[in-house]
């Protein structure tokens, strides 16, 4: 078996392939069987100068003959061809970087078992494992990740009630001038608690224990926690007043309706009655107008109040939020 006949160009080429010696050491084989065979060498001498069998170098030489120079280049990087096509790997980043409810699947999240039967049952791969998909994934830069959630306001009226928190904020940061009817002072009221005191661990100077103690030594002695609250906890009451900057708070026993209204005529108390105050608070029971208890807005209309809720599961627009460790330090030193 002889290679077809081959043009100076062709010669010149493959002498390159051998020479330069870079590249893979593949085409350099096959480049020099095919070369051989066209210096007139037979099978069985270019099989002894190639380290290879008889067979071998018949394929190259056929490969050759029917494909030319791409038959030279292997086609693959070694270990079995890839399973999934470039489609297919593209399609299956595409679907794991998707959210399951977008294809309308009752789950928030995909795991790897999920996943899989999804890309079957969609007919992407006719079958692929657990751990085929995971290195197929890597492979491809997706990693499994931790994912922030949050809770969506279901408030019909969250716009309205975002707006006008909104605008409070902004007459106390002097932004806006007060219309008619508006407050001129604002403050954000919310309850913390309950207040506990706590033991808290420290470090002393004391003889080892364990296996090196001194023989007959008593214990050490330990702090103990405290389980139970004989004469109850306390709550602290916390306003935050925007525009001066100032912290006030009351500690009460209990979280109630009562309690709230202590606090808010206190808050009153600091400014005169003709100028319009608004508390800003959230949707907690004690703080509401309800049809068996009317306090709260009845006070508020007599007393020239105005209370603004943030809306419901949105207590983040409350801005007392922010200054929660302040009033936590004010509880311990009162």
């Amino acid at each position: 078996m002889r290679v077809r006949e081959i043009d100076d160009d062709e010669g010149r080429r493959l002498v390159r392939i051998i020479r330069r010696g870079a590249g893979s050491v593949v085409t350099w084989r096959r480049a020099q069987m095919v070369l051989l065979s066209a210096q007139g060498m037979d099978v069985p001498a270019i099989a002894k100068v190639a380290f290879t069998s008889e067979d071998r170098v018949r394929d190259v030489i056929g490969n050759f003959n029917a494909d030319g120079f791409n038959s030279l280049y292997p086609r693959y990087k070694g270990g079995r061809p890839p399973k999934f096509t470039l489609a297919q790997r593209r399609e299956i980043k595409k679907i794991a970087r998707s959210r399951p409810v977008e294809h309308d699947l009752p789950f928030s999240a995909w795991s790897l078992a999920k996943l899989a039967e999804f890309l079957v049952a969609e007919g992407v791969v006719d079958d692929i494992s657990h751990e085929g998909l995971r290195m197929l994934l890597r492979e491809e830069g997706v990693t499994f990740q931790r994912l922030k959630t949050w809770k969506a306001s279901k408030d019909p009226r969250y716009a309205a009630k975002k707006a006008r928190i909104e605008h409070l904020y902004a007459i106390a940061d002097r932004e806006i001038t007060p219309a008619d009817g508006d407050p001129q002072v604002v403050f954000c009221v919310d309850e913390l608690g309950p207040l506990n005191l706590q033991p808290r661990p420290g470090r002393q100077w004391a003889a080892i224990g364990g296996k090196g103690k001194e023989p007959g030594r008593a214990p050490r002695r330990r702090m103990r926690a405290t389980y139970t609250r004989t004469a109850g906890v306390r709550h602290l009451f916390a306003a935050y007043e925007l525009g001066e900057d100032k912290l006030y708070g009351h500690i009460k026993p209990r979280k109630t309706r009562a309690r709230f209204l202590e606090f808010c005529r206190y808050l009153r108390l600091l400014y005169p009655p003709s100028v319009r105050i608004a508390i800003i608070c959230d949707n907690f029971s004690p703080h509401l107008t309800t049809r068996k208890d009317r306090r709260v807005g009845a006070w508020a209309t007599a007393n020239n109040v105005e209370i603004a809720y943030t809306p419901t599961n949105s207590s983040w627009l409350n801005r007392i939020s922010v200054n929660r460790s302040s009033a936590r330090r004010h509880a311990r030193a009162v």
